[in-house]
């Protein structure tokens, strides 16, 4: 395989440790914080949803550090597949694999219908048309074509060039960011503290810990992506220093849970949390109320649409890039492994992408709802695999020399039981969160799929 890789065009490089930090970042704050404000705070209160989020990050630095010691050394857009692969049988590496292409992958038809969503509440127009009802809600022809034209829009950014692609990210993560700084600011001017009270949602004396406990259940999904880090390893600018990776991925996960401890507490310093749960108020609206101005909800909006925008282009890198990795390696068809000879980019990976989520888009949020919730799971098996690769690498003495080594085998321990307990929570019964029969039969369904290409490989290619 070895010369025969050789001879293939590679992945071109171009990215600095800012794209790295805006990939990892921007793949993992979507507009939860818009249209989910509600949900959060009925789990947990101002209170638990700020400590939810701060202990929920700081219980994840195992596994980002542990990303961080294995893209150092193995730079590989495969990351999980190529880090399992030799230490594992080469079942378990496709199973990894994957499993971490649904977590990025079902994000994207996601953020496409959304798109569309956010739009109409700006322009309600866009609910006109009604072309065809699923599950219960209507597709509307002008909200599909939205998410249709990004569709198309993002993966004409990935076929030009990893360039673009970062910085396309790059401008779409710092608007966000200096958007959010913003209206933070005017929020923490105008608001009370009197709006936060009961800091807790949960009463009696182990209300503080459940409402914890509660959001810190939602936690692994919403920070999802800082991982993704390590699926853009291979195409880093010429003399790239390999340590940045790991300050890139340490930074974007500080920035992750540092965002969600701030706009939850803004925003319930901004308006009554208790009248955001019972009366379901976005986080747009709670400001434009509290502020009496039209103005401020447009801006949160804008910023939520280059969220949209940086989370949807994000994930299609981590995907495309898992595909073109497995297609490499003749695991599925191998043309995905095939590189723009001028672009240098995975053009069949990021051709496929496209096409699954304009399909996928059309079926609307109702049926993405149940497929998405798999995404915890599917992060939670990734992160697992990496963890464990890592250990069995130093089992094997080929990372085992120094202080150093020791210290990551104690990270890489803790990250595996947290990651094992994020795949707990979520298969066993009886566990608030855990899969219903909707998430059962996604996942089951996805993982068939995965075996079938699995049976079907080319055998007579060297793996």
């Amino acid at each position: 395989m070895a010369t025969r890789a050789a001879t293939r065009p590679a992945l071109h490089g171009g990215l600095s440790t800012v794209e790295y930090f805006t990939f990892g970042f921007g793949t993992m704050i979507g507009v939860g914080w818009l249209v989910l404000m509600d949900d959060w705070l009925a789990r947990g209160g101002p209170g638990g949803g700020m400590l939810g989020y701060l202990v929920g990050g700081l219980l994840l630095f195992p596994i980002a550090h542990t990303y961080g010691r294995l893209v150092q050394r193995i730079r590989d857009a495969g990351a999980e597949i190529a880090y399992t692969e030799g230490v594992f049988p080469p079942f378990i590496s496709f199973a990894a694999g994957w499993t971490m292409v649904l977590s990025y992958a079902i994000v994207c038809p996601w953020e496409a219908v959304a798109t569309g969503n956010l739009l109409a509440r700006v322009f309600p127009s866009l609910n006109t048309y009604q072309l065809y009802v699923v599950g219960g809600s209507p597709i509307y022809a002008p909200r599909l074509g939205v998410g249709l034209a990004l569709t198309v829009l993002v993966a004409y950014v990935n076929y030009r060039g990893i360039k673009p692609s970062g910085l396309f990210q790059d401008v779409m993560t710092f608007g966000l960011l200096a958007t959010f700084a913003i209206f933070t600011a005017l929020g923490f001017v105008r608001g009370s503290a009197a709006n936060m009270r009961p800091f807790f949602s949960q009463g009696g004396s182990a209300g503080p810990w459940l409402s914890i406990f509660l959001v810190l259940q939602i936690v692994p999904y919403f920070m999802t992506g800082f991982e993704s880090v390590a699926k853009g390893s291979e195409e880093a600018k010429p003399g790239f220093d390999p340590a940045n990776f790991t300050k890139a991925i340490y930074a974007a996960l500080v920035a992750g849970f540092v965002f969600y401890v701030l706009i939850i507490g803004v925003v319930t310093y901004v308006y009554p949390w208790q009248e955001i749960v019972s009366g379901h108020v976005r986080t747009e609206v709670a400001f434009e109320r509290t502020f009496g101005s039209h103005a401020i909800a447009q801006l949160i909006l804008f910023g939520a649409f280059l969220s949209l925008l940086k989370i949807f282009n994000g994930n299609f890198v981590a995907a495309t890039r898992m595909l073109y990795a497995i297609g490499r390696r003749n695991l599925v068809h191998p043309s995905l492994g095939r590189v723009h000879a001028a672009f240098g980019t995975p053009v069949v990976a990021v051709s496929l992408m496209g096409v699954l989520t304009a399909a996928a888009a059309m079926f609307g949020d109702a049926l993405l709802v149940p497929v998405t919730e798999v995404g915890s799971l599917a992060v939670g098996i990734g992160w697992l695999s990496a963890c464990a690769a890592y250990l069995a690498r130093r089992r094997r003495r080929e990372w085992s020399a120094g202080p150093e080594a020791s210290e990551s085998a104690l990270f890489a321990w803790a990250g595996a039981a947290v990651a094992a307990a994020i795949v707990l929570m979520k298969v066993v019964p009886n566990v608030p969160g855990s899969f219903t029969r909707a998430e059962w039969t996604a996942f089951i369904a996805w993982s068939v799929a995965g075996l079938l290409f699995w049976l079907m490989r080319p055998r007579s290619m060297n793996n």
